[in-house]
């Protein structure tokens, strides 16, 4: 199943929450920022273990001080007008981190608008890589049954939601 909510990421008690991480996994701002701040200090702590993370990737911490079990760092492309294999790379951050939360046995994970912010993602560009490859990535996944998008305004969730239920 998926589904978009309007609101905090760091408010949703899912088995895993997806960071929109740098690749040297540091709080940064934005959701990143959000997502280390609700965390506490110990996510930090544990990102700087991890030796960074290559655009495309993701990486996997405990939650911390979140009501999610875990962090999955996923490392989104910045936007170069799209001739810098920008498509695969948010794509595939989309598959590794259903993957990883499968392999962790996770049941739900939440995603924000990977690449969107600083990174200049557009997201009428992003949405649909971001849909396509989560219903791809649950046909694949033993565990991981619910994908959630969680976004900032009911905009952005309208966007989303066209294309879920235009692809049921």
């Amino acid at each position: 199943m998926i589904r978009v909510l309007v609101g905090d990421i760091t408010t949703l008690a899912v088995d895993a929450i997806v960071n929109a991480a740098n690749n040297q996994l540091l709080p940064g701002g934005g959701v990143c920022g959000a997502i280390h701040r609700a965390a506490g200090p110990e996510l930090a702590n544990a990102c700087s273990r991890l030796n960074g993370c290559d655009t495309g990737g993701a990486v996997i911490t405990e939650g911390y001080n979140l009501p999610a079990r875990y962090v999955i760092h996923a490392v989104g492309p910045v936007w170069h007008g799209g001739h810098m294999n920008e498509e695969a790379l948010l794509a595939s951050c989309y598959r590794e981190s259903i993957a990883l939360a499968d392999q962790y046995h996770c049941t739900s994970i939440a995603f924000p608008a990977i690449s969107c912010g600083i990174f200049g993602y557009p997201v009428d560009k992003a949405i649909p890589i971001a849909v396509n490859s989560s219903k791809q990535s649950l046909l694949n996944a033993s565990h991981v049954k619910e994908v959630i998008f969680s976004v900032i305004d009911a905009n952005l969730a309208s966007q989303y939601n066209a294309l879920i239920e235009d692809k049921e």
